[in-house]
């Protein structure tokens, strides 16, 4: 899905102005933090995976998206989530407080607070058993394909249509594209290094590039135009 979200490498925008690590604020102001804790608390309902948080703030029209703050852009996701999943109302979301009549959905998972201690210190992977043979290898040439869907990926805009060379091969992992739509599937995940000439043109400033990426994205390079 290419959006207002989809910045890397995109023209128009400027430069970016790096602020050192060990000088920013985790959170810039109060409210920052409690939408922050919202979203972590709100996850631990078991309604949506990562990837679906992830499209929901996509989900926007991109002028409000470059428009709104990074935390605005994750409440406005977490709202779209708690209205489409029925765990709120409109009514609800624009009284800004629980109503009166307000009651929790079925079967809803509410961990007390010893169970959300797990939960944040629990282990996650996104490791799957493969159930296919992977099809490329440490040292294939590929090309990323160009998506126009509507849906959610994990390719940068810049890198589509790139030739690039992978570099390693890091097994089965969780594929994002079918997990923001609630297919639990795997695909494997490669790393695909592009010169920075490949992607941004002969000015561009560093050396090389790495990206991590699935099978799905790419295309053998000699092939692209068969494939196409």
């Amino acid at each position: 899905m290419k959006g207002g979200h989809d910045l890397g490498g995109k023209p128009g925008m400027g430069k970016v102005n790096l602020e050192a690590e060990n000088q920013e604020p985790v959170f810039h102001a109060d409210w920052e933090r409690r939408v922050f804790a919202m979203n972590i608390a709100s996850g631990m309902l078991g309604r949506w995976n990562i990837d679906e948080s992830r499209h929901a703030r996509e989900r926007q029209e991109p002028a409000d998206y470059l428009k709104h703050s990074y935390y605005e852009n994750w409440l406005e996701g977490l709202e779209k989530l708690l209205l489409e999943k029925g765990l709120l109302e409109a009514r609800e979301l624009q009284a800004s407080r629980p109503l009166a009549e307000s009651v929790l959905p079925a079967g809803l998972r509410v961990p007390n607070s010893e169970q959300a201690r797990k939960l944040l210190r629990a282990p996650g992977s996104s490791l799957m058993q493969a159930e296919k043979t992977p099809l490329y290898a440490i040292g294939d040439s590929v090309r990323v394909k160009e998506n126009h869907s509507a849906g959610h990926t994990r390719v940068p805009g810049y890198a589509q249509g790139a030739t690039g060379i992978i570099v390693d091969a890091l097994g089965c992992h969780i594929y994002p594209d079918k997990n923001a739509h609630g297919e639990h599937i795997g695909e494997q995940l490669y790393t695909v290094r592009f010169s920075a000439a490949q992607l941004w043109g002969p000015n561009a400033e560093n050396d090389e590039v790495l990206i991590d990426l699935w099978e799905p994205y790419l295309s053998p390079a000699d092939k692209h135009q068969e494939l196409k």
